[in-house]
């Protein structure tokens, strides 16, 4: 059942107090329960922050489906999904803690401002107990900060910034989703291999944390295999035509380029490198080739035929054959008509896990939550084998390794799996310089 985020009624609801007239934010009558936002009723919030409009919009969308499925799973509805595979079998059906799920929702519109705003208008007027969700790293930092200062559980949707768990990491935050060093790991020998090592790479780069963690991490992996980095050029967020960027790659003594981009700066960016040509280059006696080293099929379908042939790396694939992600692609394509993406699935899984630690912990308290998730190992929710580290709460497992399908079947079978990176390979240190710089701290309760 959807709440409105504009609705006065969700404050009382959720127990808040009124004084003079007037209804206090939910999150400042904590105190009597010892944490922010504590349930009291037969129903708890959870505030569901995605990019309703803005470039990472398609992934908003796919991430809101998968967390009313989530809701609706956790309720008893539906077929039950990745509840029937998830390793872990404390999750009954009959809500969380026998509370029914409810939820609010907000537009993150992919700007950090906007998206603080949405979280703490779900936080203190709606009483959610926790937030989840987003489509970009930027987005994802600012309000994994907020939940860390509002004393809540902020379980991220779809963020890739080595930031995310590395210098901004926080105690109330945790990732499913994988990260650029992950994604550099796992490409650069399948870029070697495929077209050698002497290769000279042209990057253009989304100018904010993302992008400028993704390209130092691909830069670092295809380097150690002996590519020289040409030039590393930042494109802004808001940019929708790339002409200008592609052009000087013509003239640069490159012969890959490298886009760093996501969402709908991919499609564009990509869409004006083909126009240029790039793909029937020859440069320094080599085939030119195009990487893109965070995929999507959103973003493939929105490239269209341009994305044919191109390499990438991408979170999960709806195509897998591991039970649990057989039972998410059912369970999703009987209630939408098509697959879900990776943003769909990360989400989907982040709100069970979420639900999990609060059963196992057998509180809604956030430190709680937060220990019960604390070094927790997992399996069946797709991904193989799954720890969620203690040390900065990222989680470890298989990363797939795709390519544009040269002959797809439909308009969901764009990509095709080249390989299944096992966790071992994309695994480091939790002091491993491209993470250093930030301390995880301690819990806030909030209260």
């Amino acid at each position: 059942m959807s709440k409105s985020n504009f609705t006065r009624r969700g404050v009382l609801k959720t127990g808040a107090v009124a004084g003079a007239g007037l209804a206090l934010p939910t999150y400042l009558n904590a105190a009597s329960h010892g944490f922010t936002n504590a349930p009291t009723g037969g129903t708890v919030t959870l505030g569901f922050n995605v990019p309703q409009t803005g470039p990472y919009a398609d992934e908003g969308a796919d991430e809101l489906r998968a967390y009313e499925l989530a809701v609706e799973h956790l309720n008893g509805g539906g077929d039950g999904g990745m509840l029937n595979t998830f390793s872990s079998k404390v999750l009954e059906g009959n809500g969380i803690l026998g509370k029914k799920v409810e939820y609010v929702t907000g537009d993150t519109q992919t700007k950090s401002d906007a998206a603080r705003a949405s979280a703490k208008s779900m936080i203190e007027k709606d009483g959610a107990v926790m937030i989840t969700g987003g489509s970009s790293s930027g987005v994802a930092i600012a309000v994994q900060g907020l939940c860390q200062e509002a004393g809540v559980i902020f379980m991220a949707g779809l963020t890739h910034s080595n930031d995310t768990t590395g210098k901004d990491k926080k105690a109330n935050g945790f990732r499913h989703f994988f990260n650029g060093y992950m994604s550099g790991a796992a490409l650069a020998p399948v870029l070697a291999n495929l077209y050698g090592n002497d290769r000279k790479a042209y990057h253009l780069t989304a100018d904010y944390t993302w992008g400028w963690t993704q390209q130092e991490s691909i830069a670092a992996s295809t380097e150690a295999l002996g590519w020289e980095t040409v030039n590393d050029v930042r494109t802004p967020l808001a940019a929708t035509d790339f002409s200008s960027y592609i052009a000087p790659v013509l003239n640069s003594g490159a012969d890959v380029l490298v886009l760093n981009h996501y969402g709908g700066n991919m499609v564009n960016s990509l869409t004006n490198a083909v126009q240029f040509g790039l793909r029937e280059k020859q440069v320094n006696g080599k085939n030119f080739e195009i990487v893109v080293p965070l995929f999507s099929r959103l973003m493939a379908r929105g490239a269209g035929e341009n994305i044919k042939g191109i390499l990438g790396s991408t979170n999960w694939h709806w195509s897998l054959q591991d039970e649990g992600s057989k039972a998410f692609v059912k369970s999703f394509g009987t209630k939408y008509g098509f697959p879900p993406s990776q943003a769909a699935h990360t989400c989907y899984v982040q709100t069970l896990l979420y639900a999990d630690a609060v059963a196992r912990a057998g509180s809604f308290n956030p430190c709680a939550v937060a220990e019960a998730l604390e070094g927790y190992e997992f399996d069946g929710l797709g991904n193989g084998p799954t720890l969620y580290r203690a040390e900065d709460h990222q989680c470890f497992k298989d990363v797939l390794v795709v390519k544009g399908k040269e002959n797809p079947t439909s308009e969901f079978d764009l990509l095709e799996v080249v390989e299944v990176t096992p966790r071992a390979q994309v695994e480091y240190a939790p002091d491993h310089p491209m993470f250093a710089g930030g301390s995880l701290g301690s819990c806030n309760p909030g209260a």
